[in-house]
């Protein structure tokens, strides 16, 4: 088993990329943290830099700016690490899809491993996606 995904199962450090949100998916990632939920009891911590992260959480649809500074991050992230969709517009951009500087969806840009519908998504969604897909990881490294 590798190392990086059994230490997953003890604690999942987080970083939140923002790829032109409506900011109703960063207000309800950041109601994780408050005491009603306290994810970090669990050891999900939110961190500052995609470097010490184990998962990316993206939220909004991907325009022009975002696409390269997305590529960028993604690159500069210990591997391996995962890329999880929040909210319907990264998704499948939703609303957004027929806008002008709307580029293309999450997965065109990057390979994506989970995804979290809803505008916005409920932090029990948020935690349960994130949940699923460490047992889906441990799971495939058991076979």
């Amino acid at each position: 088993m590798s190392l990086k995904i059994k230490a997953l199962t003890k604690s999942i450090w987080v970083f939140h990329l923002a790829a032109s949100p409506c900011n109703n998916c960063d207000i309800e990632i950041l109601d994780l943290l408050t005491p009603r939920y306290d994810v970090e009891r669990f050891g999900i911590q939110l961190v500052g830099s995609v470097r010490h992260a184990d998962a990316i959480l993206v939220t909004g649809s991907m325009n022009r700016k975002a696409r390269q500074r997305l590529k960028r991050v993604i690159a500069q992230a210990a591997k391996p690490c995962f890329v999880i969709a929040i909210g319907n517009c990264s998704c499948s951009m939703e609303m957004f899809a027929n806008s002008y500087n709307q580029m293309e969806c999450l997965d065109n840009v990057s390979e994506v491993h989970a995804y979290i519908a809803g505008c916005p998504p409920k932090p029990e969604a948020m935690i349960q996606g994130v949940v699923a897909l460490i047992q889906a990881q441990l799971a495939a490294l058991k076979k």
